[in-house]
């Protein structure tokens, strides 16, 4: 019986010293994101594409500047997916998120690297809604 208890706690605390050991590793070890740029014309591209399809004749909108982020990734067919936009007017966000989604437009693929189409991508988006 002492000799199973021994073990235990020699596999109590040898287990604990291994996740200090793994706490310290992980503390000290460069975990950087690295930040992938789309080509300028093709974010270009799709804020054009996103003000041309944008309904400004919306009511419930705020009135003013209204500052979104919007963050999306790109399918292996080019296709913006799975979009969220976050911003200071919820309707505007979502109308963002409807036109981005709904969009028929394909990322040039000869644009993007292969190992780029597996990323979220975010962009600022800024809206004036002028009075009505």
């Amino acid at each position: 019986m002492k000799n199973k208890i021994q073990i235990l706690v020699a596999s109590i605390f040898v287990c604990g010293i291994m996740s200090l050991v793994n706490t310290v590793k992980a503390q000290t070890t460069d975990n950087t994101i690295e930040e992938i740029q789309l080509s300028k014309n093709t974010f270009n591209d799709i804020r054009t594409r996103l003000m041309d399809n944008f309904d400004l004749t919306k009511v419930d909108y705020k009135q003013g500047v209204v500052n979104s982020v919007v963050k999306f990734d790109i399918a292996k067919n080019g296709k913006i997916v799975n979009v969220h936009s976050n911003g200071d007017c919820k309707n505007v966000s979502k109308e963002i998120e409807n036109v981005l989604s709904e969009l028929d437009y394909r990322v040039d693929r000869k644009k993007v690297n292969e190992n780029m189409i597996a990323y979220t991508y975010v962009m600022p988006v800024t809206v004036e809604i002028d009075n009505r």
